[in-house]
């Protein structure tokens, strides 16, 4: 077997076709991601992790010079210490047969280049970004369609993993529930109470003022989440290019925000889930790509819902103002703007048994897909441990 550092156009294209190629015909739930978004985690120009992060990939070809496996390398020195015991790099992007060797060529690669970084440890499948994006083995619900930059792999990855000595170091759940399905009475009750004091209010996002309504996302994100281990604040440049990223596609009335006396203290970002698009234009967004894109849109056959992220403020948890949000939103839904038919809420860890409650007990979700996020120490001798348990209230 020969590892092939990709450093082309040639080697780059073939990282992407060669998971094509791989999941063709295996009769799988698997979505062809669009190729531009792929090559722009590689691209410095659009990703802005390299301003303080680095990253290589790889192809993985056998004796006849077929490409039979692929992966990823990176380092975020923003976040390879905190909240870690050692520096610690990540591998994604993880394709290959099932074959163990080939597997563990792949790793020993990603490995050896970490540890000539400096790293002691790899998590893997992530990304070289943000964590709402293509993090995490699928380990549950193979039989489910993926949702756009999630992880979708073969049953077998999980065993390729945990063979090499990775260890789930978290869990992130998928739920999933009908639109139209009734919610539970404690939401009404927590809504009607702060319905009852005039310092709150919620209010779905306005495109017109979408500047505002970034700024009070960062603002909840980073009192809530960036406390977080592995998770850098957000600043002002990621916060507008991820909303910029989100407008072509976004509806305005599923994106909804909570103030206290007009302090931005929670969220609840919803988009149609464009993978109910995306199946059908082939990984391309070309003419053709953008002219079943638009007839879709117009024609509104997407009737799914993805919950992106949802957040609270830590000085204001436990006082409603989840239960505000999601009746507001539940009235809207179910009355006059039935646009949507199904909810899935995804990437939620484990390590945050708060917000779990509150999806199943509270939104109504049932379980409907698992991915694992392994670590894997190089030096095996020293304690695992798994991430600690949050409740920051935010998924």
């Amino acid at each position: 077997m020969k590892v092939i550092e990709v450093k082309d156009k040639k080697a780059a294209k073939e990282f992407i076709d060669f998971a094509v190629r791989l999941y063709k015909g295996k009769g799988t739930a698997w979505i062809r991601p669009l190729d531009k978004d792929i090559e722009g985690v590689f691209d410095p120009k659009q990703n802005k992790y390299f301003r303080h992060g680095e990253c290589a990939r790889w192809l993985l070809q056998n004796d006849k010079g077929e490409t039979i496996g692929r992966v990823a390398a990176f380092i975020d020195r923003r976040s390879m210490n905190k909240d870690n015991d050692q520096p610690t790099g990540g591998i994604g992007f993880f394709e290959c047969i099932n074959d163990k060797d080939a597997a563990f060529k792949l790793f020993d690669t990603c490995k050896e280049w970490l540890e000539g970084k400096g790293m002691e440890a790899m998590d893997g499948p992530i990304n070289f970004g943000e964590r709402d994006q293509w993090w995490g083995c699928l380990i549950d619900g193979f039989e489910h369609e993926p949702n756009y930059s999630c992880n979708y792999n073969f049953d077998y990855y999980p065993t390729l993993f945990e063979a090499y000595g990775f260890q789930v170091y978290f869990k992130q759940l998928t739920f999933a529930r009908e639109i139209m399905g009734p919610l539970a009475p404690r939401i009404q009750e927590k809504a009607d109470m702060l319905m009852q004091d005039p310092r709150y209010s919620a209010r779905h996002l306005r495109k017109a003022e979408i500047a505002k309504y970034t700024e009070d996302f960062r603002e909840v994100y980073n009192n809530a989440w960036a406390s977080h281990p592995g998770v850098a604040k957000m600043t002002s440049l990621q916060a507008k290019a991820l909303m910029n990223k989100m407008k072509p596609i976004m509806d305005e009335k599923v994106l909804w925000f909570a103030y206290f006396e007009d302090k931005p203290i929670g969220f609840f970002i919803m988009l149609p889930e464009v993978n109910q698009v995306f199946k059908h234009v082939n990984g391309k967004l070309d003419l053709l790509g953008k002219v079943t894109f638009l007839w879709h849109k117009w024609r509104k056959t997407n009737k799914k819902l993805l919950g992106v992220i949802f957040g609270v403020d830590p000085t204001h948890q436990g006082k409603g103002v989840d239960g505000l949000m999601i009746e507001q939103f539940r009235k809207m839904i179910q009355g006059d703007y039935r646009a949507y038919d199904f909810l899935e809420m995804n990437w939620i860890g484990d390590f945050n048994p708060k917000m779990i409650n509150v999806v199943k007990n509270q939104v109504g979700g049932r379980p409907h897909k698992t991915h694992a996020t392994y670590r894997k120490l190089f030096d095996e001798s020293k304690p695992f441990k798994r991430m600690p348990i949050k409740s920051s209230g935010l998924r």
